[in-house]
């Protein structure tokens, strides 16, 4: 899994890493010594992907704005 810093990545590479973040997590190999690094990482992909959605909508906001 390659590790670029969390707002280099796309919002679609950033999902797709969160899920093989989910499902290595959910693995009956999951390595215990890995799981705070995959929940720290988690927790950044998932804060960058909130912050993404937030400026999306209020750019949408303002877009639809116009047409009124």
């Amino acid at each position: 899994m390659e590790l670029k810093p969390v707002n280099e990545l796309s919002y679609n590479e950033a999902m797709t890493q969160l899920g093989q973040i989910v499902t290595a997590m959910q693995s009956d190999n999951c390595d215990i010594d890995k799981l705070a690094g995959y929940t720290r990482r988690a927790t950044e992909l998932i804060a960058e992907c909130r912050k993404r959605l937030t400026v999306t909508e209020a750019e949408l906001a303002q877009i639809l704005k116009t047409l009124e």
